[in-house]
C-alpha cells in the first residue's frame, strides 16, 4: 500500500560513503593506476579543467563490475522497504553519470540518477542548489555522509545520516530533523595494522636464517643489524601489501574471505591506501640506512619485484608462483648481506623448492574456494579450476625436492664442520617430509588459509613440528650428552 505523504516528497539520495562504504573517484584512480599507469600522469592536466572534467575522464577509462562494490547493506534493505511504501527515491551524487547509472542499473531502486556530467560537480553547493531549484526548499529528504552534505540537509525536510563519523552525527542531529541514522562499525582504529598486514611481518624472520644456518648467534652487532633489517624490510613489504590490494580491489571483493580486507570493504578508504604506502616505504628507506649498501641493494630489488608481481606477473601462470619462491628466497639473501655472511648452494637451493611447494599451495587453496562457488577461473589469476590436480602435483614435487636437497646437504663435509652431532640432524628430514606432506594434506581436504604461513602459524601441528625441528637442530649443534 503506498503512502502519499511519502511519494509527495521525494528521497533524495548519495552515493560516495552512503549507498557504497568507498568513493567512485578513488576507484576509478585505483582502477588507472592498475590498467594505464602512464596515464595517471594526464590526471594533473585533466583537473585542471575542473573536478568534474577529470571524473569524467577518469569514468572513461574505468570499466568495473557494480556487484563487486562494498555497498552499505543495511541501508539498501531500507531503501528497498521504503520504495516498497511508495517513496520515490533519486540517485544523487557527485560521481560521474557513467558510473552512477552503472551502480543504478545494478540496484534497481532509483527512480531516477543524477550526476556530475563533466561540466558540473555535483556537490556541495551545487547539489543544494540543483535540489532546490527542482524540488524546493524542505521539499524532499536527504540521506548522505559527510560535511559536504551539510549544505544539502540545511535545505531538505528531513536528514537521513549515514555511514558518518560521531561528530557528524552529534551536529546533524542538533541543527537538522532526522528521520533515520545508520551507524557502522567503520572507524576502527586497528584497521590500519590489518591494512599493513602486520601478521605477514613473520615471514620476515626468514632474515634471520643466515646468521642461524652459520652459527652466528653469539654475534651481538649481526642481531643489532638484523633487527634494523627486519624493521626495514617488514615496513617495506606492508607498503607493497597495501599497493597490492589497491590494484587487486574487484578480485578481492569476489573472493569469499579477501573481501574483508579493509581496502576491498571500504573500511579504510581508498585515499588512505594511496597515502600511506609511500609513508611506509619512506620508513622503510629510514631503516634501512642503519644497516649497509649490500643490504639497501637486495631491498630495493625485492621492492621492485614485489611491485612487478603486483601489478603484472601474478596474473602469469607459473611465473607467479616462481616469483613468489624467489621472494621468500630474497628474505634469507637480504639476511646474509645484512650481517657480511655467505650462503650456500644449499640453502639457497632448499629455499627455492620449499617456497615454491607453498606458493603452489596457496593457487591451489584459492582454486579450491573457486571450485566450491562454481567458478571455472580466479579472478584476476590465469589458472581454471580444471588446473588444481597438476598445481597439486607440481607443489608436492617440489615440497620433496626441497626434503632431498636438505638430505643431500646433511650428507655433505660442511655438516662434520658445524655440527657436534651431526647424525642427530637426520632427523631432520623425516620431520620436513611429515610437515610437507601435512601441508599437502590440509590443503587438499579444504583447511588451508589462503596464505600457508600465516596457517603454518595458527596451526599446532605445525607448530609442533617447528619446536621438534628447532631441538633436533639444537642438539646436533650441540652434541649429544649422556
Amino acid at each position: 500500500m503506498k503512502n502519499n505523504n511519502l511519494s509527495d516528497r521525494p528521497l533524495i539520495v548519495d552515493l560516495d560513503g552512503t549507498v557504497i562504504f568507498s568513493d567512485m573517484l578513488h576507484e576509478s584512480v585505483a582502477h588507472l593506476l592498475k590498467t594505464s599507469p602512464l596515464k595517471n600522469f594526464l590526471i594533473i592536466f585533466w583537473l585542471f579543467k575542473g573536478i568534474a572534467y577529470l571524473k569524467k575522464q577518469l569514468a572513461l577509462n574505468f570499466i568495473f563490475d557494480a556487484s563487486s562494490l562494498p555497498y552499505n547493506t543495511a541501508f539498501i534493505k531500507w531503501l528497498k522497504e521504503q520504495h516498497s511504501l511508495g517513496r520515490r527515491i533519486i540517485l544523487c551524487t557527485a560521481s560521474d553519470e557513467k558510473i552512477a547509472r552503472a551502480i543504478s542499473n545494478h540496484l534497481k531502486i532509483f527512480d531516477e540518477t543524477i550526476a556530475s556530467n563533466g561540466l558540473v560537480n555535483l556537490a556541495g553547493s551545487n547539489k543544494a542548489n540543483l535540489l532546490v531549484q527542482r524540488f524546493g526548499k524542505k521539499g524532499f529528504d536527504y540521506a548522505g555522509n559527510s560535511k559536504a552534505d551539510l549544505l544539502v540537509w540545511q535545505d531538505c525536510n528531513k536528514a537521513i545520516v549515514v555511514n558518518a563519523s560521531k561528530s557528524l552525527q552529534s551536529k546533524t542531529g542538533k541543527l537538522f530533523q532526522i528521520e533515520k541514522t545508520f551507524v557502522t562499525q567503520k572507524n576502527n582504529p586497528f584497521a590500519i595494522f590489518r591494512l599493513m598486514r602486520v601478521h605477514q611481518w613473520l615471514k620476515n624472520l626468514l632474515l634471520f636464517v643466515p646468521l642461524v644456518a652459520g652459527h652466528q648467534l653469539g654475534n651481538t652487532s649481526a642481531w643489532q643489524s638484523l633487527f634494523f633489517a627486519f624493521i626495514s624490510f617488514s615496513f617495506c613489504a606492508s607498503s607493497v601489501y597495501i599497493a597490492n590490494d589497491l590494484l587487486d580491489l574487484e578480485s578481492d571483493r569476489r573472493h569469499p574471505r579477501k573481501r574483508f580486507r579493509p581496502l576491498a570493504s571500504g573500511v579504510v578508504p581508498i585515499w588512505q591506501g594511496i597515502g600511506v604506502a609511500p609513508l611506509l616505504f619512506l620508513i622503510s628507506l629510514f631503516f634501512s640506512q642503519y644497516v649497509n649498501s649490500s643490504f639497501f641493494a637486495v631491498l630495493m630489488i625485492y621492492f621492485f619485484i614485489t611491485c612487478l608481481y603486483s601489478w603484472k606477473l601474478k596474473s602469469m601462470m607459473l611465473v607467479d608462483c616462481i616469483t613468489l619462491a624467489m621472494l621468500y628466497t630474497v628474505r634469507i639473501i637480504a639476511g646474509a648481506v645484512a650481517v657480511g655472511l655467505s650462503l650456500t648452494f644449499w640453502l639457497l637451493a632448499f629455499s627455492v623448492f620449499l617456497f615454491l611447494s607453498l606458493a603452489f599451495v596457496k593457487r591451489y587453496s584459492e582454486i579450491e574456494v573457486m571450485i566450491l562457488k562454481g567458478h571455472s577461473k580466479i579472478s584476476g589469476r590465469a589458472y581454471a579450476t580444471t588446473d588444481a590436480p597438476l598445481i597439486q602435483t607440481m607443489g608436492v614435487t617440489s615440497g620433496y625436492t626441497s626434503v632431498l636437497v636438505l638430505a643431500l646437504y646433511l650428507n655433505s663435509d660442511a655438516i662434520q664442520k658445524l655440527y657436534a652431532a651431526p647424525q642427530v640432524i637426520w632427523a631432520a628430514v623425516p620431520v620436513m617430509l611429515f610437515w610437507i606432506s601435512w601441508i599437502w594434506m590440509q590443503a587438499h581436504q579444504g583447511k588451508m588459509h589462503d596464505d600457508p604461513v600465516v596457517f603454518a602459524v595458527k596451526d599446532k601441528i605445525s607448530l609442533l613440528v617447528a619446536v621438534i625441528f628447532t631441538a633436533v637442530i639444537f642438539v646436533g649443534a650441540v652434541g649429544l650428552k649422556w
